[in-house]
């Protein structure tokens, strides 16, 4: 399943093709919103929220917002209109046509049409979202610790704690941090740094190719204590990380 920053980078994507354009055509491809036209609306934006898509619709018929999930398989594509679709057409979900621009989402798991002041009921059960520009680390921190022996893999990965983190930034974070997956969240010996070493990894902005390398462990060039050999960044402006987080501040 994308993580939160592949849904950011999807909802720049819809953001950059179909924001201030009006629809010439929109088809919901799920029974309950069958019947439902929004073509001659315009699209004001879309935002992600954790693992969560919001494009915003203004329309005749009132302030309307298209929340999508993309689950295990989903994806949105962002093309020319007139342009052969990616995928095959019994996989569409949704079609959105400006003069421009069309955008089709695939195989999503979520579609669903809400009143534009409806958004924060449909994600209210959503935790701080680890890449929003509302991170509230005291919270998050909060609700990780009212679960104290809940093991921490699984604490970081639940949306209600942390929004748009999944199973390889837990992972990465727990492995960074030189704790075991399973050890619970009482045992984590400093979490507030791990969470913001996950952000940091996660708001990296990365190509679609980008990479992160591990190759093993060695002593602190400058202190002596052993870390984590690590090189960061997109293919061909990798860089090594030889420095304990200490001496790299």
């Amino acid at each position: 399943m994308p993580e939160g920053d592949a849904v950011r980078r999807t909802a720049r994507q819809l953001d950059r093709g179909l924001s201030g354009q009006d629809l010439l055509r929109s088809d919901f491809r799920v029974p309950a919103l069958a019947t439902v036209d929004l073509a001659g609306g315009t699209v004001v934006a879309t935002v992600p929220r954790g693992k969560h898509l919001l494009t915003r619709i203004d329309h005749e018929t009132g302030a309307w917002t298209l929340h999508t999930h993309l689950t295990m398989e989903g994806s949105w594509r962002v093309m020319p209109s007139g342009r052969r679709w990616p995928k095959p057409g019994h996989q569409a979900r949704v079609v959105l046509r400006t003069p421009t621009t069309e955008a089709v989402g695939f195989l999503l798991g979520t579609v669903e049409l809400v009143r534009r002041d409806r958004e924060r009921e449909i994600l209210a059960h959503l935790g701080p979202d680890l890449l929003g520009r509302d991170w509230d680390e005291d919270e998050a921190l909060r609700r990780l610790g009212s679960q104290p022996d809940r093991p921490l893999f699984d604490a970081l990965r639940d949306q209600r704690n942390l929004a748009g983190i999944g199973t390889i930034y837990a992972a990465e974070t727990c492995f960074l941090a030189g704790v075991h997956p399973l050890r619970t969240v009482r045992e984590a010996p400093d979490l507030p740094r791990m969470l913001r070493r996950t952000r940091e990894l996660m708001s990296a902005d990365w190509s679609l190719s980008g990479r992160l390398w591990v190759y093993g462990r060695r002593a602190c060039r400058r202190c002596g204590s052993t870390v984590t050999v690590l090189r960061v960044g997109p293919p061909g402006q990798e860089r090594p990380a030889y420095l304990c987080e200490n001496c790299q501040r």
